[in-house]
C-alpha cells in the first residue's frame, strides 16, 4: 500500500534532509538590493499559519523595521531548508516552523536564536509547559515560540447516535465513551443498530491517537529505538481491534468517500485534533447543528501545531522577538483562532470571548469547554527528529491490515523490522 499524500503530510516525510551547517549567509536585514534597506525584516508563513489580521496589525504597529510578510505556498519545510541551506542573501529573520516538522530542526538549532536570551523565560507562565517544552533542545534551547495546539477530542454526529439508541449529549458520551474498549463497544451498538455507519473511520486515527496519549513515542532521549515497547504496541492492538470488530469504515482522511461519509452520516465519529472540526464543516457543510465534541476516549493527545523561529542570520532579533511575542500574545491568540481556527497554546484564552462563544456547527456548544480542558492534560512526550520516519512503517503495515488482511502479527513484525532498519540508517541505536 502507497501512503496517500496527506498521510505523507501527517507523517512529515517531506523534506527529510538536514538543515547545512556550513557556508554564511546574510538575511534580508542587511541585504542591500531590498526596497527596505537595513530596515526590512522578512517574516514566512503558511496559509491560516498566523492570523493575517494579527501579522498586517504589526506590520504597522512595529514601524522601527520594515516588516514584510510573505505566505509561502508549497512545501514549506523543504523551501525552507532549500533557503537556509544554500547562503543566499533571503533567509526570513522569523519563520514559522510547523509541529511536525519541528523535531528535524533540533540538530541545527545553532542556525536559530535562543529566545531564552531574548527575554522568553519572562513569559513561559502564560503558555502551557508541554507545548513550551516541545519548543526547546535537550540541552535547554528555546528555539520555537508557541504557535497553536492540536488537543484530541471526540467529534461525532449526535443524530445517528441518537439513531442507534446511543448517548447524544457530550457530557454522557464522554462519561460512556471514556476508555477505547467502551468507545468500541459503542461502536458495535451502533453497527446493529445502523448498519451501515461506522465509529471508527481508519486504524490510523486510532492508533496516532492512542500513540499520543502515551508518555513516549518511538525514540527515546538517548536516541534509542522504543517503538517494539508495550505503549506502542497498545496504541497498535487498539487500531487492529477496531478493524476486527468491523466497526472501521476503511476509509482514508481527506478522500471522496470520507467527505461523502461525514455528510450522509456514515462516518458518525472522528477521533482527532481540534483541526477536525474545520475538516468536518468544509465536507459536510449541510451537517450543521447535527454533530457535537465530547472528550475523547483513553485521554488526550497532540496532533499538529507549530512554532515561530527566529533564524541566526537575523541582525535585530531584539526587534524580532518582540514581534514574535505581540502576534503570539494571549490576546492575539484569540485572534489567530477567530481567524484561522488555530488552538490557543495560552490557556488564558480559553476564557476569552473568542472561544466562549457557541459553535453553531455543533449544535451550539462551546468547543474550549472540551478542548480547554483536554489541552491541559497532554502528556509532554519526546519526539526524535527521526520520529516521523521510523512511525511510517506502522502506517503503511495498520494499512496492509485494512487493504488485504494481512494477519496482524506478522503486520507488526514487518513493521517493527522496518522501523528498526529505517532508524539505524538514521543512526538510531
Amino acid at each position: 500500500m502507497e501512503l496517500s499524500r496527506r498521510r505523507i503530510l501527517q507523517l512529515g516525510m517531506f523534506g527529510v534532509a538536514g538543515l547545512a551547517t556550513g557556508g554564511t549567509a546574510a538575511c534580508s536585514t542587511s541585504a542591500s538590493g531590498g526596497s527596505g534597506g537595513d530596515k526590512a525584516m522578512d517574516l514566512w508563513y503558511w496559509a491560516d499559519g498566523l492570523s493575517k489580521k494579527v501579522v498586517d496589525e504589526a506590520v504597522t504597529r512595529f514601524t522601527e523595521v520594515e516588516l514584510r510578510p510573505q505566505q509561502i505556498g508549497g512545501n514549506f519545510k523543504e523551501k525552507l531548508v532549500t533557503t537556509m541551506s544554500s547562503g543566499g542573501t533571503f533567509i526570513p529573520d522569523i519563520t514559522g516552523i510547523k509541529g511536525e516538522d519541528f523535531a528535524s530542526f533540533t540538530p541545527q538549532a545553532d542556525r536559530f536564536h535562543n529566545l531564552l536570551e531574548l527575554g522568553a523565560d519572562k513569559l513561559a507562565s502564560q503558555y502551557l509547559p508541554w507545548k513550551w517544552k516541545k519548543g526547546m533542545t535537550k540541552d535547554g534551547k528555546l528555539i520555537g515560540f508557541p504557535i497553536d495546539i492540536g488537543p484530541t477530542a471526540h467529534f461525532y454526529r449526535r443524530d445517528v447516535y441518537a439513531q442507534a439508541g446511543l448517548p447524544s449529549e457530550p457530557d454522557k458520551v464522554a462519561s460512556q465513551m471514556s476508555t477505547w474498549e467502551d468507545y468500541f463497544a459503542a461502536g458495535v451498538e451502533l453497527k446493529k443498530a445502523v448498519p451501515n455507519a461506522f465509529i471508527v473511520s481508519e486504524a490510523w486515527a486510532v492508533y496516532n491517537v492512542a500513540v499520543g496519549q502515551a508518555n513516549a513515542r518511538y525514540i527515546d532521549e538517548s536516541e534509542r529505538f522504543i517503538g517494539d515497547q508495550d505503549h506502542i504496541r497498545k496504541a497498535w492492538d487498539l487500531a487492529v481491534r477496531a478493524t476486527q470488530l468491523g466497526i472501521n469504515a476503511k476509509t482514508k482522511a481527506g478522500t471522496p468517500d470520507w467527505n461523502a461519509g461525514l455528510a450522509g452520516g456514515t462516518l458518525a465519529s472522528l477521533t482527532g485534533a481540534s483541526w477536525v472540526a474545520v475538516d468536518i464543516q468544509s465536507a459536510a457543510k449541510d451537517t450543521t447543528g447535527k454533530w457535537g465534541v465530547a472528550a475523547g476516549p483513553g485521554g488526550t493527545a497532540n496532533i499538529g501545531g507549530s512554532f515561530l523561529a527566529i533564524p541566526k542570520e537575523c541582525q535585530k532579533p531584539d526587534v524580532a522577538f518582540k514581534i514574535i511575542s505581540w502576534i503570539l500574545s494571549p490576546e492575539n491568540q484569540a485572534k489567530g483562532f477567530t481567524d484561522s481556527a488555530l488552538f490557543p497554546s495560552t490557556p488564558a484564552t480559553y476564557t476569552m470571548p473568542a472561544l466562549t462563544s457557541p459553535s453553531e456547527f455543533l449544535g451550539g456548544q462551546i468547543p474550549a469547554q472540551v478542548l480547554g480542558p483536554a489541552a491541559q492534560k497532554i502528556p509532554a512526550q519526546y519526539e526524535s527528529p527521526n520520529d516521523q520516519a521510523v512511525s511510517a512503517p506502522f502506517a503503511i503495515e495498520l494499512g496492509n491490515i485494512e487493504a488485504s488482511g494481512k494477519d496482524p502479527n506478522t503486520a507488526w513484525a514487518d513493521a517493527v523490522a522496518e522501523a528498526k532498519r529505517v532508524g539505524q540508517r538514521l543512526g538510531v541505536k
